[in-house]
């Protein structure tokens, strides 16, 4: 006898799903959730005897009100669109500052409804961070897609995805080398320049100028620890110090001297190098801004720093400290900032020197240690390090104008802290939050997903849970709450803001590839492969 098959249609197939689910939950829970997880989740929280409402806050015409003002700001912006040609053009480059770190530091400022000083740029956009290999990236992929326009390899810098981590080989291969935007504006003949809070070196800064395969290759020793010859690759110190980008930068401030000098020296302070090739790569930039008539001044302190005539300097050489710069809150407490330059401080200097020519310049500035504490699940750290990066954004928008000068803020990558519990509006978002958890023991406003916070800050063997009823959650050395312990806490794989303003602010809204940020902002400069004349080839 032969079968008849009935064709199940995507409507048939539905109807049986939703039968076979229907007569398998029991009514009351299908008529959607009980009370009791209705409550679990919408808490009914005590009032907080801290919080007073603002009396504004009360009426429904302060919100229209504020409503109407934001909408006439944007209909205001949008009559006329800035398509001026950017003169000059500075990145600033949070690194780590996820979205969640950026409403974490609003809070941090004093309130929620507080605006991080670069959020009151027009336009905003959102960019996808991942590398070709790595679904979350590190700095030094990210580096190559928002300084080269060009994704690749976790772990490589200014080289396309044909190089693979640490490929000894490949990586020293020109073919696969890519061009940054700093590239584009030396050739446009813009001065270019660099501030970092991190060793000159590190991954972030040195997209600006280096190709290598392996972003831990800072100083010969590690490219033969790797099993490399340094005769094939050059490490990033030199590559700053002899490969032409690098050479021609007219302004470089960060950390990391013992990068720089061989082990068998030492700094001003008495810090030994990492060399092993016997240079003191510090004399050969001096040595060679001398031999091409131009006056280059190394300093290694805020002091050095102050006298420095800026308008007698053409080239500016600052490391101030053996790796790098120490935390923004840090510099404070151990008044240190007395001794090392505050990215203000260090903004302002290279803007100042770059103004100088008048065809403008390339800056890039880095705040690299928002990332480190938020590896070290130091969020206090994190939210005072980004509060700095905030200033230095406005005291650079104060110094230029909009007309001719185009900023850009994003992010390489995120980070796993999130915000949580039910805090009230104002609460300090370094404390614990009002609602105890199942366990009926507190738990912190601010946690990671995973990291170091979840040893001794989170769990006993003996007890469980710590209980933090009794301990300075508010403490700037405190490591937050972790879930899953690691060594090291991870990056996040979510998209990054992107903050704009000046000229084609407008080309940065939306939602795109994070290797299209240098895309934009050259083509708002008209430099490099996509100026105006080269896109309509």
């Amino acid at each position: 006898m032969q079968k008849t098959f009935v064709p199940l249609t995507l409507g048939s197939l539905a109807l049986v799903v939703a039968l076979v689910s229907s007569s398998a939950i029991p009514p009351k829970v299908r008529a959607g959730l009980s009370e009791e997880q209705e409550n679990d989740q919408h808490p009914r929280l005590l009032p907080s005897r801290d919080f007073v409402a603002l009396d504004e806050e009360l009426e429904t015409r302060f919100w229209h009100d504020k409503a109407q003002t934001i909408l006439a700001d944007k209909l205001a912006t949008h009559e006329k669109l800035n398509e001026n040609r950017a003169k000059n053009v500075i990145m600033f480059l949070g690194d780590g500052m996820s979205v969640h770190t950026v409403a974490a530091t609003r809070a941090f400022l004093g309130d929620s409804n507080k605006q991080v000083y670069f959020e009151k740029f027009p336009y905003l956009g959102l960019s996808k961070t991942y590398a070709v290999d790595e679904r979350t990236p590190d700095s030094a992929t990210t580096a190559t897609a928002y300084l080269s326009g060009v994704k690749a390899n976790y772990g490589t810098i200014g080289v396309n995805a044909q190089v693979e981590r640490a490929d000894c080989v490949r990586g020293a291969d020109a073919s696969t080398h890519t061009q940054s935007i700093g590239q584009w504006a030396q050739e446009a003949g813009k001065w270019a320049g660099l501030v970092t809070t991190a060793r000159v070196t590190h991954a972030s800064p040195a997209g600006v100028y280096a190709h290598t395969a392996e972003r831990n290759w800072e100083h010969d020793g590690q490219i033969t620890d790797y099993g490399c010859s340094t005769e094939v690759n050059t490490d990033i110190a030199r590559q700053l110090v002899e490969w032409n980008v690098g050479r021609d930068l007219r302004v470089i401030m960060g950390g990391g001297r013992a990068y720089f000098r061989d082990q068998l020296m030492h700094d001003e302070e008495g810090n030994w190098g990492l060399r092993n090739d016997g240079r003191d790569l510090i004399k050969d930039w001096q040595e060679d801004k001398a031999n091409r008539g131009a006056k280059g001044n190394y300093v290694w302190s805020l002091k050095g720093l102050k006298e420095t005539d800026l308008n007698q300097t053409d080239y500016l050489l600052g490391l101030f400290d053996a790796s790098h710069l120490p935390y923004h809150g840090d510099r404070q407490r151990s008044h240190l900032e007395y001794a090392e330059p505050s990215l203000s401080e260090m903004t302002e200097s290279a803007i100042k020197l770059l103004s100088r020519n008048d065809q403008g310049y390339f800056l890039f500035v880095e705040s690299g240690r928002i990332d480190m504490a938020h590896h070290a699940t130091l969020a206090h750290k994190a939210l005072e390090d980004t509060a700095e990066f905030a200033a230095a954004v406005k005291l650079a928008r104060d110094l230029t104008n909009e007309d001719d000068t185009l900023i850009v803020v994003t992010s390489d990558h995120s980070h796993t802290m999130s915000i949580n519990g039910y805090p009230s509006r104002r609460q300090n978002i370094f404390s614990l939050a009002p609602n105890q958890a199942d366990d009926e023991l507190p738990f912190t406003i601010l946690s990671y997903a995973n990291g170091p916070g979840s040893g001794a800050n989170t769990y006993s063997a003996d007890n469980g849970r710590l209980d933090l009823s009794h301990v300075d959650t508010t403490a700037a050395d405190f490591r937050f709450q972790a879930t899953v312990p690691l060594s090291s806490e991870t990056h996040g794989a979510e998209d990054v803001g992107v903050f704009a303003s000046g000229p084609f602010e407008h080309l940065f809204t939306g939602n795109y590839e994070q290797s299209s940020i240098p895309a934009m902002m050259a083509y708002a400069a008209n430099m490099g492969p996509f100026s105006e004349d080269k896109l309509k080839e």
